[in-house]
C-alpha cells in the first residue's frame, strides 16, 4: 500500500476524516494548530472552523455529538483550561455522535506559559484518555477513540505533545467511513444538565468507566511486547520511543494506548512477568502514582524527572547514569532570542510606551508579549489569554488601595479581544477600573502562524465572512473615547496615549496596522538607509528593538535582506540620518 510522510497534526487530520467526522471547531494554538490546517483539503466531507476560543470550540463540537454527528475539537494544553466548564458537564451527559476533545500539551514550554499534565483533566473529568506515539497511531486511535466515545457514552479526551504533533513518521491511509447516529432526537433526560438530571446521570458515568476499564484490559491499543522476564516497562505516547532507545533489547513493554482508566488487571499480570518494573512517562508520575496505589512495586520518578521534556539522551542519562558526547564547536553561536519581525506594526506602541516611567502594563498571549523583552521592555505581566484586561483591572484596585499613582495599561491582541477579552473589557467599564485598554490589532492571529478570527474577514475555509469591528464592540460598552492610530506613526501613536490619559470620559486604544506576513495583503516594497555622515553614533535607533537595525563601525546601519520601510527607527533618529527608499 502506498505510504504518506505525515506529521502527528496532519495524521490526525486524516484520522478525523477517515473515522467519518463532520463537525471540527478550534482555536488555534501550538502545537495543535495544524491539525485544523490540514482539515480544509478534505472539502465537503466535514465542515471546520476557527471559534473564538477553546470553550466555544468545545461547545460547538459537543452540540454537533448532540446532534448526531462525531465531532472534534482541538486545542493547546493551556486551552482546555478554558474549554474545562463544558468538558465536566459532557461527561455527565455523555454523546450521541462521537465526541473527541485533542489537547496538544506542550513540554518543556518551546510555545508555552507552563508544562501542565493535562492526563489528569481525563481523570477527574471522568472521560477516556487516549495517546498515541507516532503519525500511524494519530490515525489508527483517532478511529479507535471514536469508538470508545460511543460504545461507552463519553467524551474522549485524544492527547498529544509537541514531539509527536510536530514530528513526521510513515502512515498508510484506509478510506473514509461515513458515520450517522440517526436524526436528533429530544433528549432532555440525558442532554439538560438540570441538577436532578446531573445527579441521576453520575452513577451512568461510574459505570461506563467500570466498564471502559474492562475493555481495557484486552482493548487493541494496549499492547504487550514480551521479550525477556528481566526488566519490564510501562509507558504510553511518546516515551515510549524514548523508552524503546535506552532499554536494553530484551526488555519487555506494556505500551498503553488508553491511560485512562488504566488497566489493572493487565499492568498487574505484566508485573509478574518481570523482575524490575519500570513507569517511564514524560511530566507527571499520572500512571506511577495510581500502579504504586494498586500495591504494584515499580521505578518512576525517582529516576526521571518530571521537569521538561524527555529524549533518549536525558532518559538514559537519569536511568543508566550515560551521560551524552557532547562535541565543542569551534564557534560558538551568537544567542538570537525572539524579537518581534522588521517591521512589526506592535513595535510602534511599545517603544512609545517604552518612554514613560510611570506606567504599569499588563501585557497577554501573542507576538506582542515580546514586547516585554529588551530594549522595549515594555511589558510587566503576562499570564493568560485575555488577562491583559482583567490583570489590569486588579492592579487598579490594588492601587487604589493603597494609593498607588501609575497609570495602567492593559494590552491584548485582536484575536485574544475576540477570545477572551471582551468580557476583561466589560468588567474595566462596569467596575470603574482605572485602566486604559489597548487593542493591537494586525488584522490576523500572528503567533500561531495566521490564522484568522472575527476580525479578519474570513473563515478557515477561506470564505469571506463578517469582520467584526473592534471599535464597535467597544464603543457598545461604553467607551466613549475610542482611538484608532496607525502604530508607526510615533507622534500620533503618543498623541493618542496623552488622549487616552487625559480623557475624562471611558477611553479605550486600537493600535490598528496589518501584520506584514499576511499573504492576501500586497505591500510596497521599500527600505531605510543610514547616511553615515549624518550619523553621530548615539545608537537611539537600537532602541526600537528592530533585528534590521545595528551598530557597524560605530555607526547605525541597516540590513536590506531584513528592512520593510516601516521608518520607526527614522523617526527616532534625532539627526534625520536614517530616510527611506524605495524599493523595486
Amino acid at each position: 500500500m502506498e505510504k504518506h510522510l505525515l506529521s502527528g497534526n496532519e495524521a490526525i487530520a486524516r484520522g478525523a476524516y477517515e473515522a467519518g467526522v463532520k463537525v471540527c471547531s478550534a482555536y488555534p494554538g501550538t502545537p495543535s494548530t495544524e491539525i485544523f490546517e490540514s482539515l480544509p483539503q478534505y472539502g465537503g466531507a466535514l465542515y471546520c472552523e476557527w471559534a473564538p476560543n477553546e470553550k466555544v470550540a468545545t461547545e460547538v463540537a459537543y452540540g454537533a455529538s448532540i446532534g448526531g454527528v462525531r465531532s472534534l475539537c482541538a486545542m493547546k494544553h493551556v486551552g482546555l483550561n478554558v474549554a474545562a466548564d463544558p468538558l465536566f458537564t459532557a461527561a455527565y451527559n455523555g454523546v450521541r455522535g462521537g465526541f473527541v476533545i485533542v489537547t496538544a500539551d506542550d513540554p518543556s514550554m518551546h510555545s508555552s506559559q507552563n508544562e501542565q499534565d493535562n492526563r489528569y483533566y481525563a481523570r477527574s473529568a471522568k472521560v477516556a484518555l487516549v495517546e498515541p506515539s507516532d503519525s500511524q497511531e494519530c490515525i489508527d486511535f483517532m478511529k479507535e477513540a471514536y469508538r470508545i466515545s460511543e460504545t461507552f457514552d463519553m467524551p474522549v479526551i485524544f492527547r498529544t505533545t509537541t514531539n509527536i504533533s510536530h514530528s513526521k513518521s510513515l502512515v498508510t491511509f484506509s478510506e473514509r467511513e461515513e458515520h450517522a447516529c440517526g436524526s436528533y432526537v429530544r433528549d432532555q433526560r440525558k442532554f439538560n444538565c438540570a441538577p436532578a438530571n446531573a445527579y441521576r446521570n453520575h452513577p451512568k458515568v461510574e459505570a461506563n468507566l467500570r466498564a471502559l476499564a474492562e475493555y481495557g484490559e484486552t482493548c487493541p491499543i494496549n499492547k504487550v511486547e514480551l521479550r525477556g522476564g528481566k526488566v519490564g516497562v510501562i509507558t504510553a505516547s511518546i516515551a515510549y520511543q524514548y523508552a524503546r532507545d535506552v532499554f536494553p533489547e530484551d526488555t519487555s513493554f506494556l505500551k498503553l494506548g488508553l491511560t485512562n482508566p488504566l488497566p489493572m488487571k493487565l499492568i498487574r499480570d505484566f508485573a509478574s512477568k518481570v523482575e524490575k518494573l519500570y513507569v517511564i512517562e514524560e511530566l507527571e508520575g499520572f500512571m506511577e502514582e495510581q500502579i504504586k496505589a494498586a500495591g504494584i512495586p515499580c521505578v518512576g520518578k525517582e529516576l526521571v524527572s518530571n521537569l521538561y521534556e524527555l529524549n533518549p539522551e536525558r532518559l538514559r542519562e537519569m536511568l543508566f547514569s550515560v551521560k551524552p558526547e557532547v562535541k565543542e564547536l569551534p564557534v560558538k553561536a551568537v544567542p538570537r532570542p525572539p524579537v518581534l519581525c522588521p517591521g512589526c506594526p506592535h513595535r510602534g506602541f511599545f517603544y512609545t510606551m517604552s518612554k514613560g516611567k510611570d506606567f504599569v502594563i499588563a501585557g497577554d498571549i501573542g507576538c506582542y508579549t515580546l514586547g516585554g523583552a529588551a530594549p522595549l521592555d515594555a511589558m510587566d505581566t503576562c499570564v493568560c489569554m485575555g488577562g491583559g484586561f482583567s490583570i489590569a483591572m486588579g492592579l487598579s484596585k490594588a492601587f487604589e488601595a493603597t494609593g498607588e499613582k501609575k497609570k495602567i495599561f492593559g494590552v491584548v491582541g485582536d484575536s485574544t479581544f475576540f477570545h477572551s477579552g471582551m468580557t476583561g473589557a466589560a468588567e474595566i467599564l462596569y467596575n470603574k477600573g482605572r485602566v486604559i485598554p489597548v487593542v493591537l490589532d494586525n488584522h490576523i492571529t500572528g503567533m500561531t502562524g495566521h490564522q484568522d478570527n472575527p476580525g479578519s474577514g474570513y473563515t478557515l475555509q477561506g470564505e469571506v465572512a463578517a469582520a467584526i469591528r473592534i471599535e464597535d464592540v467597544l464603543r457598545a460598552y461604553g467607551y466613549e473615547n475610542v482611538m484608532i492610530v496607525d502604530p508607526q506613526d510615533l507622534a500620533a501613536m503618543q498623541k493618542a496615549v496623552d488622549d487616552a490619559l487625559a480623557s475624562e470620559t471611558p477611553a479605550a486604544i486600537i493600535c490598528r496596522r496589518p501584520c506584514l506576513l499576511i499573504k492576501r495583503i500586497r505591500h510596497e516594497k521599500a527600505l531605510c538607509v543610514v547616511d553615515r555622515d549624518k550619523c553621530i553614533g548615539c545608537r537611539k535607533c537600537l532602541k526600537v528593538g528592530c533585528p534590521a537595525v545595528m551598530i557597524k563601525d560605530k555607526k547605525s546601519t541597516i540590513d536590506p535582506n531584513q528592512c520593510v520601510g516601516c521608518t520607526v527607527c527614522a523617526q527616532v533618529c534625532p539627526v534625520g540620518a536614517i530616510s527611506r527608499k524605495e524599493g523595486k
